[in-house]
Protein backbone atom coordinates (compact mmCIF):
# COMPACT_ATOMS: atom_id res chain seq x y z
CA UNK A 1 0.00 0.00 0.00
CA UNK A 2 2.92 2.32 0.71
CA UNK A 3 4.22 1.80 -2.83
CA UNK A 4 0.79 2.65 -4.27
CA UNK A 5 0.64 5.89 -2.27
CA UNK A 6 4.21 6.80 -3.20
CA UNK A 7 3.52 6.08 -6.88
CA UNK A 8 0.34 8.18 -6.81
CA UNK A 9 2.10 11.14 -5.20
CA UNK A 10 5.01 10.85 -7.64
CA UNK A 11 2.63 10.93 -10.61
CA UNK A 12 0.88 14.00 -9.23
CA UNK A 13 4.15 15.84 -8.55
CA UNK A 14 5.44 15.02 -12.05
CA UNK A 15 2.30 16.58 -13.51
CA UNK A 16 2.75 19.74 -11.45
CA UNK A 17 6.46 20.08 -12.29
CA UNK A 18 6.36 19.30 -16.01
CA UNK A 19 2.92 20.79 -16.75
CA UNK A 20 3.90 24.45 -17.36
CA UNK A 21 6.72 23.59 -19.77
CA UNK A 22 4.53 21.11 -21.63
CA UNK A 23 1.71 23.66 -22.01
CA UNK A 24 4.21 26.24 -23.32
CA UNK A 25 5.40 23.69 -25.90
CA UNK A 26 1.81 23.03 -27.01
CA UNK A 27 1.19 26.76 -27.43
CA UNK A 28 4.37 27.27 -29.47
CA UNK A 29 3.31 24.48 -31.81
CA UNK A 30 -0.30 25.71 -31.93
CA UNK A 31 -1.80 22.45 -30.71
CA UNK A 32 -5.07 24.12 -29.74
CA UNK A 33 -8.58 22.82 -29.23
CA UNK A 34 -11.11 23.24 -32.04
CA UNK A 35 -14.62 23.82 -30.65
CA UNK A 36 -17.56 22.23 -32.46
CA UNK A 37 -20.05 24.70 -33.91
CA UNK A 38 -23.12 23.00 -32.41
CA UNK A 39 -21.75 23.14 -28.86
CA UNK A 40 -22.83 25.60 -26.15
CA UNK A 41 -22.18 29.22 -27.10
CA UNK A 42 -20.08 29.84 -24.01
CA UNK A 43 -17.50 27.29 -25.18
CA UNK A 44 -16.37 29.50 -28.07
CA UNK A 45 -14.00 31.29 -25.69
CA UNK A 46 -12.15 27.98 -25.18
CA UNK A 47 -11.08 27.85 -28.84
CA UNK A 48 -7.31 27.48 -29.10
CA UNK A 49 -6.73 26.22 -25.54
CA UNK A 50 -3.80 23.74 -25.65
CA UNK A 51 -5.00 20.16 -26.02
CA UNK A 52 -3.50 16.64 -26.05
CA UNK A 53 -2.69 16.97 -22.35
CA UNK A 54 -3.24 13.22 -22.22
CA UNK A 55 0.33 12.80 -23.44
CA UNK A 56 1.53 14.40 -20.21
CA UNK A 57 -0.85 12.28 -18.12
CA UNK A 58 0.51 9.02 -19.52
CA UNK A 59 4.12 10.10 -19.12
CA UNK A 60 3.40 10.95 -15.47
CA UNK A 61 1.78 7.52 -15.05
CA UNK A 62 4.49 5.42 -16.68
CA UNK A 63 7.47 6.79 -14.74
CA UNK A 64 6.25 5.95 -11.21
CA UNK A 65 4.59 2.74 -12.37
CA UNK A 66 7.89 1.39 -13.72
CA UNK A 67 9.68 2.47 -10.54
CA UNK A 68 7.26 1.13 -7.93
CA UNK A 69 5.54 -1.88 -9.55
CA UNK A 70 6.63 -5.48 -10.11
CA UNK A 71 5.68 -5.22 -13.81
CA UNK A 72 3.23 -8.11 -13.53
CA UNK A 73 1.30 -9.56 -16.45
CA UNK A 74 -2.03 -8.37 -15.02
CA UNK A 75 -0.80 -4.78 -14.84
CA UNK A 76 0.72 -5.11 -18.31
CA UNK A 77 -2.69 -6.15 -19.69
CA UNK A 78 -4.35 -3.08 -18.14
CA UNK A 79 -1.51 -0.88 -19.38
CA UNK A 80 -1.98 -2.22 -22.93
CA UNK A 81 -5.70 -1.45 -22.69
CA UNK A 82 -4.93 2.02 -21.36
CA UNK A 83 -2.18 3.05 -23.76
CA UNK A 84 -3.87 1.34 -26.71
CA UNK A 85 -7.01 3.41 -26.07
CA UNK A 86 -4.85 6.52 -25.58
CA UNK A 87 -3.15 5.87 -28.94
CA UNK A 88 -6.55 5.70 -30.65
CA UNK A 89 -7.37 9.01 -28.99
CA UNK A 90 -4.03 10.46 -30.12
CA UNK A 91 -4.82 9.60 -33.73
CA UNK A 92 -8.17 11.32 -33.34
CA UNK A 93 -6.58 14.41 -31.74
CA UNK A 94 -3.90 14.64 -34.41
CA UNK A 95 -6.53 14.43 -37.16
CA UNK A 96 -8.42 17.33 -35.59
CA UNK A 97 -5.28 19.46 -35.31
CA UNK A 98 -4.08 18.77 -38.85
CA UNK A 99 -7.50 19.37 -40.40
CA UNK A 100 -8.32 22.30 -38.08
CA UNK A 101 -11.75 20.98 -37.18
CA UNK A 102 -13.56 19.58 -34.13
CA UNK A 103 -14.15 16.12 -35.63
CA UNK A 104 -11.45 13.45 -35.91
CA UNK A 105 -11.54 10.29 -38.00
CA UNK A 106 -14.74 8.34 -38.51
CA UNK A 107 -16.36 6.37 -35.67
CA UNK A 108 -16.19 3.13 -37.66
CA UNK A 109 -12.38 3.29 -37.79
CA UNK A 110 -12.22 4.03 -34.09
CA UNK A 111 -14.42 1.01 -33.34
CA UNK A 112 -12.28 -1.17 -35.60
CA UNK A 113 -9.14 -0.18 -33.70
CA UNK A 114 -10.96 -0.82 -30.41
CA UNK A 115 -11.91 -4.27 -31.69
CA UNK A 116 -8.26 -5.04 -32.46
CA UNK A 117 -7.30 -3.77 -29.01
CA UNK A 118 -9.95 -6.04 -27.47
CA UNK A 119 -8.42 -9.07 -29.16
CA UNK A 120 -4.95 -8.20 -27.84
CA UNK A 121 -6.13 -7.49 -24.27
CA UNK A 122 -8.31 -10.60 -24.21
CA UNK A 123 -5.46 -12.79 -25.45
CA UNK A 124 -3.07 -11.46 -22.79
CA UNK A 125 -5.70 -11.85 -20.05
CA UNK A 126 -6.61 -15.43 -20.99
CA UNK A 127 -3.20 -16.72 -22.07
CA UNK A 128 -0.83 -15.05 -19.61
CA UNK A 129 -2.74 -13.31 -16.78
CA UNK A 130 -4.53 -16.39 -15.48
CA UNK A 131 -8.09 -15.35 -16.35
CA UNK A 132 -10.68 -17.66 -17.85
CA UNK A 133 -13.87 -16.93 -19.76
CA UNK A 134 -15.99 -16.60 -16.62
CA UNK A 135 -17.35 -13.30 -15.37
CA UNK A 136 -18.60 -12.46 -11.91
CA UNK A 137 -22.18 -11.52 -11.10
CA UNK A 138 -21.73 -9.28 -8.04
CA UNK A 139 -24.77 -9.85 -5.81
CA UNK A 140 -25.02 -12.67 -4.98
CA UNK A 141 -21.48 -13.48 -6.07
CA UNK A 142 -21.73 -16.04 -8.89
CA UNK A 143 -19.31 -16.93 -11.67
CA UNK A 144 -20.87 -17.26 -15.12
CA UNK A 145 -18.96 -18.90 -17.98
CA UNK A 146 -19.52 -16.98 -21.22
CA UNK A 147 -17.24 -19.06 -23.39
CA UNK A 148 -14.55 -17.49 -25.61
CA UNK A 149 -16.92 -15.69 -28.00
CA UNK A 150 -19.09 -14.30 -25.21
CA UNK A 151 -16.04 -13.23 -23.22
CA UNK A 152 -14.49 -11.33 -26.12
CA UNK A 153 -17.87 -9.75 -26.95
CA UNK A 154 -18.26 -8.56 -23.37
CA UNK A 155 -14.79 -7.05 -23.06
CA UNK A 156 -15.21 -5.31 -26.42
CA UNK A 157 -18.40 -3.76 -25.06
CA UNK A 158 -16.58 -2.74 -21.86
CA UNK A 159 -13.50 -1.30 -23.60
CA UNK A 160 -15.32 0.49 -26.41
CA UNK A 161 -18.24 1.49 -24.21
CA UNK A 162 -16.34 3.02 -21.32
CA UNK A 163 -13.53 4.62 -23.31
CA UNK A 164 -16.16 6.41 -25.40
CA UNK A 165 -18.24 7.15 -22.29
CA UNK A 166 -15.36 8.99 -20.63
CA UNK A 167 -14.80 10.80 -23.93
CA UNK A 168 -18.44 11.96 -23.92
CA UNK A 169 -18.06 13.15 -20.32
CA UNK A 170 -14.99 15.22 -21.20
CA UNK A 171 -16.98 18.32 -22.08
CA UNK A 172 -16.39 20.61 -19.10
CA UNK A 173 -13.16 21.75 -17.44
CA UNK A 174 -12.00 19.08 -14.98
CA UNK A 175 -15.09 16.89 -15.31
CA UNK A 176 -13.49 13.81 -16.89
CA UNK A 177 -10.28 14.02 -14.85
CA UNK A 178 -12.12 14.34 -11.54
CA UNK A 179 -14.72 11.64 -12.17
CA UNK A 180 -12.09 9.24 -13.55
CA UNK A 181 -9.91 9.72 -10.46
CA UNK A 182 -12.89 8.89 -8.23
CA UNK A 183 -13.73 5.72 -10.17
CA UNK A 184 -10.10 4.59 -10.24
CA UNK A 185 -9.77 4.98 -6.46
CA UNK A 186 -12.73 2.62 -6.07
CA UNK A 187 -11.16 0.18 -8.56
CA UNK A 188 -7.87 0.36 -6.64
CA UNK A 189 -9.76 -0.53 -3.46
CA UNK A 190 -11.28 -3.60 -5.11
CA UNK A 191 -7.88 -4.70 -6.46
CA UNK A 192 -6.43 -4.27 -2.95
CA UNK A 193 -9.12 -6.52 -1.44
CA UNK A 194 -8.37 -9.22 -4.01
CA UNK A 195 -4.62 -8.87 -3.47
CA UNK A 196 -4.95 -9.22 0.31
CA UNK A 197 -7.25 -12.23 0.01
CA UNK A 198 -5.44 -14.10 -2.76
CA UNK A 199 -1.87 -12.84 -2.05
CA UNK A 200 -1.58 -11.98 -5.73
CA UNK A 201 1.33 -9.65 -6.66
CA UNK A 202 -0.45 -8.85 -9.93
CA UNK A 203 -3.37 -7.33 -8.05
CA UNK A 204 -1.00 -5.22 -5.96
CA UNK A 205 0.40 -3.90 -9.23
CA UNK A 206 -3.13 -2.97 -10.30
CA UNK A 207 -3.47 -0.94 -7.10
CA UNK A 208 -0.23 0.87 -7.98
CA UNK A 209 -1.30 1.47 -11.59
CA UNK A 210 -4.72 2.79 -10.58
CA UNK A 211 -3.00 4.99 -7.98
CA UNK A 212 -0.63 6.37 -10.61
CA UNK A 213 -3.48 7.27 -12.95
CA UNK A 214 -5.60 8.79 -10.18
CA UNK A 215 -2.60 10.81 -8.98
CA UNK A 216 -1.86 12.01 -12.50
CA UNK A 217 -5.51 13.06 -12.87
CA UNK A 218 -5.32 15.09 -9.66
CA UNK A 219 -2.13 16.77 -10.86
CA UNK A 220 -3.76 17.46 -14.21
CA UNK A 221 -6.71 19.09 -12.45
CA UNK A 222 -4.33 21.80 -11.20
CA UNK A 223 -4.18 23.07 -14.79
CA UNK A 224 -7.48 21.67 -16.11
CA UNK A 225 -9.81 23.04 -13.42
CA UNK A 226 -12.13 25.85 -14.53
CA UNK A 227 -11.04 27.93 -16.37
CA UNK A 228 -8.85 25.28 -18.00
CA UNK A 229 -5.34 26.10 -19.17
CA UNK A 230 -5.09 22.78 -20.99
CA UNK A 231 -7.42 20.00 -22.21
CA UNK A 232 -6.60 16.29 -22.06
CA UNK A 233 -8.06 15.64 -25.51
CA UNK A 234 -9.11 12.20 -26.71
CA UNK A 235 -5.57 11.04 -25.90
CA UNK A 236 -6.48 11.48 -22.26
CA UNK A 237 -10.19 10.66 -22.16
CA UNK A 238 -10.07 7.47 -24.27
CA UNK A 239 -7.02 6.34 -22.30
CA UNK A 240 -8.78 6.91 -18.98
CA UNK A 241 -11.78 4.95 -20.21
CA UNK A 242 -9.44 2.17 -21.34
CA UNK A 243 -7.79 2.14 -17.90
CA UNK A 244 -11.14 1.82 -16.13
CA UNK A 245 -12.23 -0.94 -18.53
CA UNK A 246 -8.93 -2.79 -18.14
CA UNK A 247 -9.16 -2.65 -14.34
CA UNK A 248 -12.68 -4.06 -14.50
CA UNK A 249 -11.65 -6.92 -16.82
CA UNK A 250 -8.67 -7.99 -14.70
CA UNK A 251 -10.64 -7.77 -11.43
CA UNK A 252 -13.71 -9.49 -12.93
CA UNK A 253 -15.95 -6.52 -12.16
CA UNK A 254 -17.22 -5.90 -15.69
CA UNK A 255 -20.87 -6.11 -14.55
CA UNK A 256 -20.35 -4.09 -11.36
CA UNK A 257 -18.61 -1.39 -13.41
CA UNK A 258 -22.07 -0.20 -14.46
CA UNK A 259 -22.50 0.96 -10.85
CA UNK A 260 -18.92 1.95 -10.00
CA UNK A 261 -18.62 4.09 -13.14
CA UNK A 262 -22.31 4.98 -13.11
CA UNK A 263 -21.68 8.65 -13.88
CA UNK A 264 -20.27 7.66 -17.29
CA UNK A 265 -23.21 5.32 -17.88
CA UNK A 266 -25.67 8.16 -17.17
CA UNK A 267 -23.83 10.50 -19.57
CA UNK A 268 -23.89 7.85 -22.31
CA UNK A 269 -27.55 6.99 -21.77
CA UNK A 270 -28.41 10.68 -22.04
CA UNK A 271 -26.90 10.75 -25.54
CA UNK A 272 -28.67 7.52 -26.54
CA UNK A 273 -32.01 8.82 -25.23
CA UNK A 274 -31.56 12.10 -27.11
CA UNK A 275 -30.76 10.37 -30.41
CA UNK A 276 -33.51 7.74 -30.14
CA UNK A 277 -36.15 10.30 -29.12
CA UNK A 278 -35.26 12.66 -31.96
CA UNK A 279 -35.19 9.94 -34.63
CA UNK A 280 -38.42 8.26 -33.53
CA UNK A 281 -40.50 11.18 -32.28
CA UNK A 282 -38.63 14.22 -33.67
CA UNK A 283 -38.42 15.58 -30.13
CA UNK A 284 -35.47 16.16 -27.81
CA UNK A 285 -35.60 14.93 -24.22
CA UNK A 286 -32.73 17.26 -23.25
CA UNK A 287 -31.83 20.77 -24.29
CA UNK A 288 -28.48 19.33 -25.42
CA UNK A 289 -26.66 16.03 -24.91
CA UNK A 290 -24.60 14.81 -23.11
CA UNK A 291 -26.35 15.58 -19.83
CA UNK A 292 -23.82 18.14 -18.57
CA UNK A 293 -24.59 20.37 -21.57
CA UNK A 294 -28.30 20.21 -20.70
CA UNK A 295 -27.57 21.78 -17.33
CA UNK A 296 -25.32 24.38 -18.98
CA UNK A 297 -28.27 25.50 -21.08
CA UNK A 298 -30.39 25.55 -17.91
CA UNK A 299 -28.02 28.35 -16.79
CA UNK A 300 -26.12 26.30 -14.22
CA UNK A 301 -22.56 27.55 -13.81
CA UNK A 302 -19.83 25.28 -15.11
CA UNK A 303 -18.28 24.88 -11.66
CA UNK A 304 -21.64 23.92 -10.12
CA UNK A 305 -22.17 21.19 -12.73
CA UNK A 306 -18.65 19.84 -12.30
CA UNK A 307 -18.75 19.66 -8.50
CA UNK A 308 -22.20 18.10 -8.46
CA UNK A 309 -21.17 15.50 -11.02
CA UNK A 310 -18.11 14.71 -8.90
CA UNK A 311 -20.42 14.16 -5.93
CA UNK A 312 -22.67 11.87 -7.97
CA UNK A 313 -19.60 10.00 -9.26
CA UNK A 314 -18.44 9.47 -5.65
CA UNK A 315 -21.87 8.12 -4.67
CA UNK A 316 -21.87 5.66 -7.58
CA UNK A 317 -18.27 4.57 -6.92
CA UNK A 318 -18.89 4.19 -3.19
CA UNK A 319 -22.04 2.16 -3.79
CA UNK A 320 -20.24 -0.13 -6.23
CA UNK A 321 -17.35 -0.66 -3.83
CA UNK A 322 -19.79 -1.39 -0.98
CA UNK A 323 -21.63 -3.98 -3.10
CA UNK A 324 -18.35 -5.69 -3.94
CA UNK A 325 -17.10 -5.65 -0.35
CA UNK A 326 -20.40 -6.98 1.04
CA UNK A 327 -20.44 -9.89 -1.40
CA UNK A 328 -16.72 -10.73 -1.49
Amino acid sequence: MFRAMAASITAMVLMLVIGPAFMAWLRRNRFGQNIREEGPEGHKTKEGTPTMGGLLIWFAVLVPFVIFSHLSVAAFAVLVCTLGSAFIGYLDDWTKIVRRRSLGFRARYKLLLQLLLTLVVGFIALRFAGLDTRIEWPAPRVLIDLGPIGFYALIFFVIAGFSNAVNLTDGLDGLAAGTSAIVLVAMAGIAFIIARHEHDPGMYDLVILAGCIAGACLGFLWFNAFPAEIFMGDTGSLGLGGAIAGMAILTRTEILLVVIAGIFVVETLSVIAQVVSFRLFHRRVLLMAPLHHHFELRAWSETKIIVRFWIIAAIFAGAGFAIYYANF
